[in-house]
């Protein structure tokens, strides 16, 4: 593995590691963790040198979820948004934005997220309902996100809208500080990822200035097709591959030290040693196809769409296949929560369900290897 990930691995042990079992006991948001993640300046890893920031790109934004997602899926899952929503602005933003928001998010200054979702459209988060009107020379935007991550925590929110003056979608950067504004906290009580604060947001009549509309009016579906939604999805192939990593390494731990009686470990039971290694080849797959996407988008292969939705969908199969086999080896142990594996299993279903759903990307991913468009 490269020296980023290395790097990245040992800074979630030490910085992210230490507060999970809190995020998913109490249900809240990883203060903690985002404020070493601020520290360290990762929330510029997107972020192009001449604006103060790390300069990387889509490679590099996989590696380091995945090695955060070895440790804690709700951080993970949370920066990946805040990277998606900030290489949006990097893509498509106005030089001013750039000025303005780049150099602040560099410095750790600023956390962004992604507003999509809504409950009349489900996972089809690319058709929203929301709407943007002009009146005079006022523009506000009105409607209600159903799932909004790190809802009040971060500053910024990347929001799809039906746009004003044309036909399509616009993306807008709005701050969680404007008017009308308003998150139902009480709304979340989430099986996994519970730390995630992913609740609505509701915004009546709210008044935005046009200087925070990303890109050209009526491009927003462009936006979400070329650059949010591959980093997303390429970023939730690399939670949930970080979940099963994690339940790989925690049971094959666990069964090495659990002995019995006769001095014997659980390891040395051969049922035992056939589910590790069935534990182990599905983990690692996730880990090694998710990179290797990735890696094709870099080099632009013509398979690369392919690739990152089949990462994701595999990924998301690997999570849950490997915490339920975990869970089966550490036996009342793990089903006393005495090991992390309950915690990772309630992770892993969420890939079911997040947008774009297992079912509507098996869906993409067929129309994607025949040539069909996916929207």
């Amino acid at each position: 593995m490269s020296e980023l990930y290395n790097e990245m691995i040992e800074f979630a042990k030490e910085s992210i590691a230490p507060y999970t079992q809190d995020v998913d006991c109490e249900a809240k948001f990883p203060i903690e963790s985002f404020k070493f993640i601020k520290d360290k300046k990762i929330t510029g890893l997107l972020v192009p040198k001449e604006y103060g920031g790390m300069g990387l790109g889509f490679y590099e934004h996989t590696q380091t979820i995945l090695a955060f997602a070895n440790y804690c899926a709700t951080t993970a899952l949370c920066y990946m948004m805040h990277n998606v929503a900030t290489n949006c602005l990097v893509t498509y933003g106005s030089e001013e934005l750039k000025k303005e928001f780049l150099p602040k998010i560099a410095n750790g200054e600023l956390m962004l997220a992604l507003a999509y979702s809504e409950s009349g459209t489900g996972t089809h988060f690319y058709i929203p309902e929301i709407k943007v009107t002009k009146d005079g020379q006022n523009l506000n935007m009105s409607g209600k996100k159903s799932f909004v991550t790190s809802a009040q925590y971060a500053d910024y929110y990347l929001i799809d809208a039906n746009s004003f003056d044309s036909e399509g979608l616009d993306n807008w950067l709005v701050s969680k500080d404007l008017e009308g504004i308003t998150f139902e906290h009480s709304a979340w009580n989430g099986l996994g990822m519970r730390g995630n604060a992913s609740c609505p947001m509701i915004l009546e009549n709210v008044k935005i200035d046009e200087k925070f509309r990303i890109g050209a009016s009526g491009s927003g579906l462009e936006q979400i097709m070329n650059i949010v939604g591959p980093f997303f999805i390429i970023g939730l192939a690399a939670v949930y591959s970080g979940v099963a990593l994690n339940a790989c390494n925690t049971i094959i731990e666990y069964s090495m030290n659990r002995t019995y009686s006769d001095n014997s470990t659980l390891c040395n039971i051969p049922t035992v040693q056939n589910h590790l290694a069935d534990i182990y080849t599905k983990a690692i797959s996730a880990k090694f196809l998710t990179l290797s996407a990735a890696k094709s988008v870099v080099d632009a292969d013509l398979a690369a769409l392919a690739n990152v939705i089949a990462a994701r969908l595999n990924a998301s199969n690997m999570a849950v296949d490997v915490c339920t086999k975990a869970m089966k080896i550490g036996g009342g142990t793990a089903y006393a929560k005495r090991l992390p594996i309950e915690r990772l299993l309630r992770d892993s279903l969420a890939a079911q369900v997040m947008a774009p759903s297992s079912d509507v990307l098996t869906t993409w991913l067929g129309k994607a290897l025949t040539n069909q468009e996916i929207l």
